[in-house]
């Protein structure tokens, strides 16, 4: 950036600031002042803090109330057309809340044109603030000229009383509206005997209607003090509710950032199936305990035989009987023969074998003993024990032979003895 440069940017900052600062100034003494917000007092014609008292035939047009006095007195003779008489209830208090409101709103308000020491009689005023640092007066006629603008605002602001003269008036022109004339009152205001007069009085506290005054289009309202009337005429206004104050805020509306989440891709694992291995259990085979009978053994002695004890050999399933060696003493007409032990033969098998069998069968036949059958099963498990399977047919036979003639010599014998 140049010098050149910086000098015509500083130029023309200066020229923008002075600008500002004249259209800021013309704004200011020219701007008009914004109309006055009764909000619900703006119902009513009359409004007393104290007392509302009444003398002849008043004609009120709108509310007439008191809040917080409780007295209104002198209707009839007096008479209110289109409102409602209030007395100390919730109506008159709001109407008394807001009118206090408006009264302080418009003291607050700062001055156009001070015109404290003059009377308003014989003045025409444009819209604007006017102020009288203590009392006003009206004698003769204030005109009131809105220069073609309807909404054209004029405000009084009094220090101490209003006061107008006989047959005083306020007159509106060039479209003005009595619904934005107001006077501020800083203490009571009296109106003089056949006044005529337009807008609307707050007063801190007291507001006097001498005989034969009229309010066109206009209010009574007294925050403090009564309200006096006598044979008087007053007409509430019916103005449009004033638009409510507007602020404005700006909201700066953050920047949305949009955050786009990732795809998120979901991979489903391939299922996998475990199959557990097959366990053979292998159960061992059930061990079956077969508990032979017992085996008894009967030894059966013959007559004439001499039995060593027997020596029985049990196996499973087989139950082997191996005779001890016997001696035998066989009877002969000689003499008695004593023979050794026999021992059978034990054979492999074969011709052998037989031949013993046969040579023992015969001895056993020759003997003169009794050949009972358990002798008999006794021989043949010596058979068997000795490992000789098969006895021969003879020997079988020589055996049963012996056992019927040892049976024949059994009777023989029991024959004899008879």
């Amino acid at each position: 950036m140049t010098a050149g440069t910086v000098r015509v940017s500083a130029a023309a900052l200066v020229v923008a600031l002075g600008l500002f600062v004249i259209a800021s100034f013309a704004t200011s003494a020219g701007a008009a002042p914004g109309t006055v917000d009764l909000g619900t007092a703006g119902s009513f014609a009359v409004l007393a803090g104290s007392k509302v008292t009444n003398t002849g035939l008043s004609v009120i047009d709108g509310d007439v109330g008191v809040s917080p006095g409780s007295a209104v007195t002198g209707f009839p003779p007096g008479i209110v057309t289109g409102g409602t008489i209030h007395v100390t209830d919730a109506v008159a208090a709001g109407a008394q809340a807001d009118a206090l409101i408006a009264y302080n709103g418009i003291a607050g308000r700062e001055c156009d044109t001070d015109l404290t020491g003059q009377d308003l009689g014989g003045l025409t005023l444009t819209a604007g603030i006017y102020c009288f640092s203590s009392s006003a007066q009206l004698t003769g006629t204030l005109t009131l000229d809105a220069q073609g603008d309807p909404d054209a605002v004029f405000i009084f602001q009094i220090g101490s009383t209003l006061t107008t003269a006989s047959n005083s008036s306020v007159v509106l022109i060039n479209e003005a509206d009595a619904c934005n004339v107001f006077f501020q009152v800083g203490s009571s205001a009296t109106l003089g005997t056949a006044t005529t007069f337009v807008g609307t009085i707050l007063a801190l506290t007291s507001i006097t209607a001498v005989t034969g005054t009229t309010v066109e289009d206009g209010r009574l309202l007294a925050l403090n003090g009564a309200v006096t009337l006598d044979t008087n005429v007053i007409t509430s206004p019916t103005c449009a509710t004033p638009p409510p104050t507007t602020t404005t805020t700006t909201t700066t509306i953050p920047t949305t950032t949009t955050t786009t989440a990732p795809t998120t891709t979901t991979t489903t694992a391939p299922t996998t199936t475990t199959t557990a291995p097959t366990t053979t259990t292998t159960t061992a085979p059930t061990t079956t305990t077969t508990t032979l009978p017992e085996t008894t053994t009967t030894t059966t002695t013959l007559p004439g035989t001499t039995t060593l004890p027997a020596t029985t050999t049990t196996l499973p399933g087989v139950t082997t009987t191996t005779a001890a060696a016997t001696t035998t003493t066989a009877r002969a007409s000689s003499g008695n023969v004593t023979r050794g032990p026999t021992t059978p033969s034990m054979g492999t098998g074969g011709g052998g074998s037989t031949d013993t069998v046969t040579r023992t069968s015969t001895r056993l036949a020759r003997t003169g003993s009794d050949l009972t059958p358990a002798a008999i099963v006794a021989f043949l498990s010596i058979l068997v024990g000795s490992g000789m399977i098969f006895a021969s047919r003879r020997t079988v036979l020589l055996l049963l032979d012996s056992r019927e003639a040892a049976a024949g010599r059994a009777r023989t014998w029991r024959h004899l003895r008879r």
